[in-house]
């Protein structure tokens, strides 16, 4: 590459290499792009100038994989393109370290353990080797806990951010934020308080989905439906006058948790006992037997037993035929100790007792043994396998357990509100335009507000604390709320306004919500984050509603849905006004890539084996929207592209071709046909490849600007050569000089936003600053030509062209090898295209003379005389 001047952005020289070289591009450019600012965000801007970016932030405790550099890459090309556009892009990167994935690395790193109840110590040290079992773990206050998430994260993301560096991202590296930082937390704190003042925000004791494992609550839209073997078991509930009630459940342990029967209103079956009672085996409990539509006659016995709560369904039947509530798993997941108070029989106790303390499993095996030494189980259960809820971290099946949690309304409760978020949708323009279609099911199928309480140790406070009365209860229906100034706050090592610390849990004093908010919670804030809202409104106001998010169609329901949520919640409108749906990365069987799957690829063995512009080609080379697989392949095509570029450009140069050659108004200095053809082919190019990228399919333009540059390479260069060096004379000289100018000129601007290493290192051999800072190409100057140019005829000079060379292949003899005469056939359109490029055709082929005719059928090499081999010296 050119030197530069310290200070400036100039070529000392115009400097071409002698080997141009892709290696070593990504650190020297990335380390200047920095060093210049190339792609800071100016913040004395207007709205109308910005083109603002709500990027993905990585979880930064995790490993980044393809999958990454295929979504991130796509995201930038857009970037890139909008700022050659003119626009004044503001282009963030956070980190994602609120959440499960960082809690567990920074315990096992450090060995520690959060406990919001232990006091903050401002001078603890983790030890310097973590103990081997967790039981051993250090235990700490949650703020110590955060700091030392902070203290690893910045190695994680020193990783994270030389990798994105390697690969091209033309982020502003200014700009970053972190989920847990406290700016973030106070965000969400802020916007929480936000959604309470107006009723967005509830407290509610209700069912819950609930992870046993990690002891949390789970909201809808991190439900993950796995295929489990099960089994139906058959047994009977008993009528008033004996009678048989067979009912079949896959959920026998929850038999004493069972507060109805319900079968469907029609079924003729089961109307005569609506409204009567039966008693349940072996613990002896009367339930009523009720009619609901969602009952299904033709699965099992066709009568349901309802029990609280064995799934999703029991709650909605719970909820709408207004049963009691009998639970009898604890949040542990295990059967609780004491025995409830509805079974009052001596065996019931009894049997009872067996279940206590035991896993749902072991429960399960406790009953259905109890049922058969009873014998009241009919027959042999019937193994099947079926559908069920997992926590997308867990291991083990959800439960569903009734406890006061916070809520956030999203819909799920509220037709109007529900309304209002596809309308949201409707408001943004989906890329591509179908993925629409899944946000919008997802709103159609809620069937409850957010669920956004967790109970972890770790992430964002609660901001609440509760008054409790002289009994030491908490009155939840008047929290006390922190002052904006005070956030964010730890309400688990804080005080609540206008009480000591030693009130803290006792009566008439306070106690502070134990929880934290879901880490969507705060990761569906990344625009008010990063734009700064509530912190600097005008600011604010510079970038919002962003223009841009980019992410997987897998989350769409989780944090596309929920960034809408808060957007309308707290700023009334949608937070963005273009959504780019990246698809998956599958391996070469097909199947989607993922670490739990164990078939990633590690981004920087690739990075290294092909260079960044190649696996960019490859990502770019995907629309949006499209699953795509692995392949080492298209890397290599790319890869064979920016070598290309780099010699076909050196090429050029060395031909003659300066900046003072590039064609800026006037157009009269291009005069001859074939020349004057290929610049008309450049403005289409342009004009496509423009049209493609607004219509944000960056993958179009990409194939548009690809083509054209082989064909400028492979037909035009070669057809050129000789007016290049002068031998048709100066005027025939400047014209194709300003057309190789032009052309390479337009090419490396078309390539940046895919290629950025190679095409700014040619743009350093003869122009001044970057490529990246250039505007993108315009026809303006070359809408003469275009109007009036043959725009058909490069590619019939340059057919005729590979007719020659393939006859002399044929004979096995050099390319340089004289023809003495040949014979072209065409139409008589290619006629007299052939013979407006004539001169150019006899130079590249070495011809002597080329009798063009016309003839039907397609363009036609024939009668290739060739002159005698040369005989060796």
């Amino acid at each position: 590459m050119a030197e530069h001047s310290p200070g400036t952005d100039t070529p000392v020289s115009v400097n071409v290499p002698d080997k141009p070289a892709l290696e070593g591009l990504e650190a020297v450019l990335s380390r200047r792009w920095r060093e210049e600012g190339t792609y800071a965000f100016n913040p004395d801007t207007v709205r109308s100038d910005v083109y603002s970016i709500d990027t993905p932030p990585p979880t930064a405790s995790g490993s980044l994989h393809v999958g990454h550099m295929f979504s991130y890459t796509q995201t930038d090309v857009l970037a890139r393109y909008q700022r050659m556009r003119g626009k004044n892009v503001f282009y963030p990167m956070g980190w994602d370290d609120n959440g499960l994935p960082t809690e567990r690395r920074v315990q096992n790193f450090y060995g520690v353990r959060c406990d919001p109840a232990i006091p903050y110590d401002a001078g603890y040290q983790p030890p310097a080797k973590p103990a081997k079992n967790q039981r051993d773990f250090d235990v700490v206050s949650r703020r110590n806990f955060i700091e030392l998430c902070e203290q690893l994260a910045v190695e994680d993301e020193k990783v994270f951010e030389n990798l994105f560096s390697t690969l091209g991202l033309s982020v502003d590296w200014d700009l970053t934020y972190r989920t847990i930082d406290d700016v973030s937390r106070a965000v969400s704190q802020r916007a929480f308080l936000a959604n309470l003042t107006a009723g967005d925000a509830y407290m509610a004791e209700a069912p819950t989905l609930w992870d046993v494992t990690y002891r949390t609550a789970v909201a809808q839209a991190e439900l993950e439906d796995r295929e489990m073997p099960g089994a139906y078991y058959r047994y009977a509930f008993k009528t008033h006058d004996g009678e048989a009630v067979h009912i079949e459940t896959t959920r026998p342990e929850l038999l004493p948790a069972c507060v109805a029967l319900v079968a469907h209103p029609d079924d003729e079956r089961y109307q005569k006992l609506f409204g009567t009672t039966v008693t349940s085996p072996l613990f002896g409990v009367e339930v009523e037997v009720k009619a609901h539509p969602l009952a299904k006659p033709d699965k099992g016995a066709g009568i349901a037993m309802v029990c609280t709560f064995g799934d999703l369904t029991d709650v909605t039947w719970w909820r709408e035929l207004q049963l009691p509530t009998r639970a009898i798993v604890g949040r542990d997941g295990r059967i609780v100790p004491e025995a409830p108070e509805w079974i009052t029989s001596e065996e019931g106790k009894a049997n009872y007792a067996e279940l206590a303390g035991k896993t749902v499993f072991s429960a399960k095996e406790k009953v259905v043994e109890l049922l058969q030494a009873a014998g009241e189980l009919d027959g042999e259960p019937k193994k099947m396998t079926h559908p069920v809820n997992f926590y997308e971290k867990g291991d083990k099946p959800l439960e569903v357990v009734t406890s006061r949690q916070w809520y956030i309304r999203n819909g799920g409760r509220d037709a109007d509100r529900r309304e209002r978020l596809i309308g949201r949708g409707r408001d943004i323009d989906f890329h591509p335009a179908f993925m629409r279609s899944r946000y919008e099911n997802w709103i159609e199928g809620l069937n409850g507000d957010w669920l956004v309480s967790r109970q972890r140790f770790f992430g964002v406070p609660i901001p609440v604390w509760y008054p409790l009365d002289d009994a030491g209860n908490p009155d939840y229906d008047n929290p006390v709320l922190p002052a904006d100034e005070m956030l964010p706050v730890d309400p688990a090592a804080e005080a609540a306004p206008g009480y000591r610390e030693d009130q803290r849990d006792v009566p008439g004093g306070f106690t502070g919500d134990a929880d934290v908010l879901d880490t969507w919670a705060t990761s569906s804030l990344t625009p008010q984050i990063v734009g700064r809202w509530s912190r600097d409104e005008e600011f604010f106001g510079k970038v919002f509603p962003f223009d841009l998010r980019p992410q997987g169609h897998d989350i769409i329901r989780t944090w596309l849905f929920s960034t809408v949520v808060r957007g309308d919640a707290l700023q009334s409108c949608a937070p963005w006004r273009h959504a780019a749906i990246s698809g998956w990365i599958l391996d070469p069987d097909r199947k989607k890539m993922s670490k739990s799957k164990g078939n990633v690829v590690v981004p920087t063995d690739v990075l290294e084996q092909f260079g960044a512009d190649a696996v960019r080609y490859w990502a770019a080379s995907a629309r949006l929207g499209a699953d795509t697989a692995y392949e080492i392949a298209q890397m290599k095509i790319g890869r064979r592209l920016a070598i290309k570029l780099l010699n076909a450009s050196k090429f050029v140069l060395n031909l003659g071709a300066t900046e003072a050659s590039v064609i800026t108004d006037d157009a009269g200095t291009v005069t001859n046909p074939l020349d004057k053809s290929l610049l008309g082919q450049l403005a289409d190019v342009i004009d496509q490849a423009t049209a493609a990228f607004d219509n944000y399919d960056y993958a179009r333009a990409l194939q548009i600007t690809e083509s054209f540059f082989w064909s400028f390479t492979d037909d035009y260069v070669e057809l050129v050569k000789d007016r290049a060096y002068g031998a048709a004379g100066e005027a025939e000289q400047g014209s194709v000089l300003a057309t190789l100018a032009t052309t390479l000129d337009a090419l490396l601007r078309l390539f940046a936003p895919f290629l950025p290493f190679a095409t700014e290192e040619v743009w350093s051999w003869w122009r001044a600053g970057s490529v990246h800072r250039a505007e993108w190409p315009a026809t303006g100057a070359l809408a003469s030509i275009a109007a009036a140019a043959d725009k058909g005829l490069l590619g019939t000079v340059g057919q005729a062209l590979g007719g020659i060379r393939k006859a002399k292949s044929e004979a096995k003899v050099k390319q340089r090898t004289e023809v003495l005469s040949a014979v072209i056939s065409g139409s008589a359109l290619q006629v007299g295209q052939l013979e407006a490029g004539l001169g150019d055709l006899k130079a590249a082929g070495n011809a002597r003379e080329l009798k063009i005719v016309e003839a039907d059928g397609e363009l036609a090499v024939t009668g290739v005389d060739l002159a005698p081999a040369e005989a060796p010296a």
